[in-house]
């Protein structure tokens, strides 16, 4: 599954001449990455009826055994209620890629640490759409990404969601390559794009179900300190402060719209418009 998000170059044409086995999605509006996440497992789950749904970010780059590798950690992990698994997210240099370094799930039973270690995996909270793969059954009772987010934090609002009560991992044995233009961190300065992730982050805290109330406390506290290190690193603070108050100001004038308002005038085929609408 390809989405094209309304982009400029010759995405379509590409995938048309290249991978005509590819189903390829043109939205007529860029509906962010959350939107595409959203369109593409919907299209996924309508025109496939798959059993595991793997999502990637644009700028991906699998190596050779990266689906393998996830695969066989699905199969051979003996523990409950599996609902995700992870690759492991390395930069250009080979290392590990920091912006995407898994969380691991505090509140895993002794059971589940064992069961992971037995797969050399480690259980997790919450996971990277950079690379991570999904249980079709639990995509379909949990829904999917909130198209609104259009940028960052959709990925771990939808992740917690599904892990939430389930098992998530982050498996070794699925390697991908995110090619960033710079080996990156979460607490780089993002610039105008701040107000995504404070907008983002306040739906989540106040809207969201998918984290407990203790949390909520804990990652929001993660959060406010990951902003004033952002800020006091910043050459740019003013612009920083701006993209605070625009999007403390938007998440506190509505809470974020169904997928179906959201991605109304976009494009979306019927058949998969109509899944995003079922799952609301």
């Amino acid at each position: 599954m390809v989405v094209n998000n309304a982009s400029t170059d010759d995405t379509s044409q590409v995938v048309r001449t290249w991978a005509e086995a590819i189903t390829l999605i043109d939205l007529a509006e860029n509906t962010g990455g959350a939107g595409g996440f959203a369109v593409g497992m919907a299209a996924a789950v309508t025109r496939h009826n798959p059993d595991w749904i793997w999502v990637m970010d644009d700028d991906t780059v699998p190596e050779r055994n990266a689906l393998l590798g996830l695969m066989n950690t699905a199969t051979a992990y003996q523990g409950k209620n599996l609902a995700a698994v992870g690759s492991r997210v390395e930069w250009t240099d080979g290392g590990e890629h920091p912006m995407n370094t898994p969380r691991f799930n505090p509140f895993a039973t002794a059971r589940e640490k064992r069961a992971a270690h037995t797969v050399e995996a480690m259980p997790v909270r919450s996971l990277s759409f950079v690379s991570s793969m999904y249980r079709a059954d639990v995509v379909r009772s949990v829904g999917y990404p909130i198209a609104d987010y259009f940028l960052w934090n959709d990925d771990f609002e939808y992740s917690t969601r599904v892990l939430k009560g389930r098992c998530g991992l982050s498996s070794a044995a699925s390697v991908v390559v995110h090619k960033t233009a710079r080996r990156g961190s979460t607490d780089d300065d993002p610039g105008a794009r701040f107000r995504f992730e404070v907008r983002n982050k306040i739906w989540l805290f106040r809207y969201s179900q998918s984290l407990r109330p203790g949390e909520k406390v804990v990652y929001g506290a993660s959060s406010v300190a990951r902003w004033a290190r952002t800020f006091m690193r910043s050459a740019e603070r003013k612009v920083l402060r701006e993209g605070f108050t625009q999007g403390r100001r938007e998440a506190e004038e509505r809470p974020p719209r169904s997928n179906a308002e959201t991605l109304k005038d976009a494009g979306v085929p019927e058949d998969i418009f109509a899944e995003l609408r079922r799952a609301e």
